[in-house]
């Protein structure tokens, strides 16, 4: 197990090296010159070593030395340098003579001996696209010639043509090997099976990712010029996982990025073979209850018809993704959306049953992040239809029951109820006169109508804003705006987040936050927004888009 856990370790810093070189060179070459930052393929070539079985397969499709550009600053070569000290090889000089536009790695399959006897232990692949074969087999020699000074014993074999080199260790030792198969690519493995594998997919077609069905669909999804993609073959992912999942409606997932005029934005459809249902008809235009919401929220969700989202395949994603991911949806709400998850503790009420029942048209929902207050002040927009009114009464009774009243108030001449409690307050005075206490009255909530919307809020301050700051809602808002530009139409609302105004309020909930911004430093220090959407037409999938809006843009 511990050969397996070593080499992790060196799969896990590659691939978070990766990772951070693209997301630095991302903001860069954004600035610069994008049209020169595209993928040189849609798909990746690597697949062909790749079982249809893989859970999971990952993929840069550009050259890295492509985004070095914050070479001057040295991050990237410190980074290079950490990446390869244990093993003596020099980046320049070893390696980027030879590498080519891809780079893929792969979970190739779930255990390697097919022992449970012995535990799960999985394969990894790392498949490295070559330019020049000769230059890359000197690399491969140099390579295990440094590990067997180091005290290796190396072996080496003929497969099927191929010329495999690995470490003839122990178990606890790190096991690592080696090829460079055809004119194409460099492989290594945490086994010399792994590789057999790979050359035997590659001689039996049927066996490799490209023949699956799943997969084949799955790539057609992808944009042209992608900058990195990502396949996930959903049910191995959850049996990796050790999941039983009580819903298991998605088969596959497939992930691309790609440069934008505005930013960065990430693609993703997951297939099924089941009919798709959407929860609401797909929207033409951002929904008129936008306008209601503050150009300084923080987060703000919009959409339509959140009464049939339960039953929707939206729903049904959300169960799947969060019982593979946390094990539970009641644990993901708690850590994620702990402000509303506070909101029903509190008032004892149930959004889908109290709320989303009756709410049939256009509706926002806003978080008001402040600074000098760990929960941040939210409202609700539902526009009026069927039922709205008979919904608002029930809230008023929930509001009743919990002990508060409801008292008619006026702002700037509008109307409004306010759900009010009564408090005491002591104050204390000489010992000879006592105590002395004040009642206190303290808003708890307010609903008012506005044409033809209902809005609810969390505090006066938030409805005065509203009222009297009708020009300045996030829909005048020239960073929404050109976010949501970035998302196709008709689609399915928006889910739109301002990472200057949220980033501490998202780092108290989600702790390791904070790690993944520290390996991610140069892509978070410019990140201005995130745009999140579900559109596409295809009966058989569901496809969305996450759009990252950097500060030059």
């Amino acid at each position: 197990m511990n050969r397996q856990r070593s080499f992790i370790g060196f799969i896990v810093a590659g691939a978070i090296a990766l990772l951070v070189i693209a997301i630095a060179g991302f903001y860069w070459f954004f600035a610069k010159s994008p049209a020169n930052l595209i993928g040189s393929t849609s798909q990746p070539g690597a697949a062909i070593f790749v079982s249809k079985l893989s859970p999971v397969m990952v993929s840069l499709l550009a050259n890295p030395d492509r985004l070095q550009a914050l070479e001057q600053e040295e991050e990237l070569s410190k980074l290079k340098t950490s990446l390869f000290a244990k093993s003596a090889i020099d980046y320049k000089q070893d390696i980027q003579p030879w590498l080519g536009d891809e780079i893929t790695l792969a979970i190739t399959t779930l255990d390697i001996d097919r022992d449970l006897e012995n535990g799960q232990q999985p394969g990894y692949l790392l498949a490295l696209a070559t330019k020049q074969p000769e230059k890359s087999r000197e690399f491969v020699e140099l390579l295990f010639s440094k590990r067997a000074l180091a005290g290796a014993n190396l072996a080496v074999e003929q497969y099927k043509g191929v010329k495999l080199i690995y470490d003839n260790s122990q178990p606890e030792q790190n096991l690592l090997a080696g090829a460079v198969v055809g004119e194409g690519f460099v492989l290594f493995a945490n086994d010399p099976k792994v590789l057999r594998d790979a050359i035997n997919n590659v001689q039996a077609p049927d066996l490799n990712l490209t023949s699956s069905p799943e997969y084949q669909k799955a790539t057609k999804e992808l944009p042209k010029g992608g900058l990195a993609v990502a396949f996930l073959n959903l049910p191995i992912v959850a049996k990796w996982q050790g999941l039983e999942l009580p819903e298991q409606l998605y088969n596959s997932q497939i992930i691309s990025l790609a440069l934008n005029p505005k930013g960065l934005l990430a693609e993703t459809t997951f297939l099924t073979s089941s009919q798709i249902v959407p929860p609401s008809p797909p929207l033409s235009k951002p929904v008129g209850a936008l306008q209601y919401i503050p150009a300084s929220a923080g987060l703000a969700i919009s959409g339509s018809n959140l009464s049939n989202l339960g039953n929707s395949d939206l729903a049904k994603l959300w169960r799947q993704a969060t019982a593979t991911i946390y094990g539970s949806e009641e644990d993901v709400v708690s850590r994620l959306a702990k402000p509303l998850a506070d909101i029903q503790k509190r008032w004892g009420i149930n959004f889908p049953d109290d709320i989303f029942s009756w709410v049939q048209g256009e509706y926002a929902i806003a978080l008001l992040p402040q600074k000098e207050q760990t929960t941040p002040h939210w409202i609700f927009v539902v526009e009026k239809s069927e039922g709205v009114e008979q919904g608002v009464a029930r809230l008023d009774a929930i509001a009743s029951s919990n002990g508060l009243s409801i008292n008619p108030l006026t702002i700037d001449k509008q109307k409004i109820s306010a759900w009010t409690e009564l408090t005491t307050a002591t104050k204390k005075t000489n010992v000879k006169e006592g105590a002395s206490f004040s009642i206190e009255t303290k808003v708890r909530g307010l609903h008012t109508t506005l044409g033809n919307y209902e809005i609810f809020t969390s505090d006066l301050e938030t409805m005065d804003e509203i009222l009297t700051t009708k020009d300045n809602s996030i829909i005048d808002n020239p960073n929404f705006r050109d976010s949501i530009a970035a998302i196709p139409l008709p689609n399915q609302g928006y889910i739109y987040l301002d990472w200057t105004k949220s980033q501490n309020l998202l780092e108290r909930q989600v702790p390791i936050l904070k790690l993944v911004e520290v390996l991610g430093k140069p892509f978070f220090n410019n990140l201005r927004s995130l745009t999140v959407s579900s559109y596409g037409t295809d009966t058989r999938s569901l496809k969305g888009g996450v759009f990252f809006k950097l500060n030059n843009s």
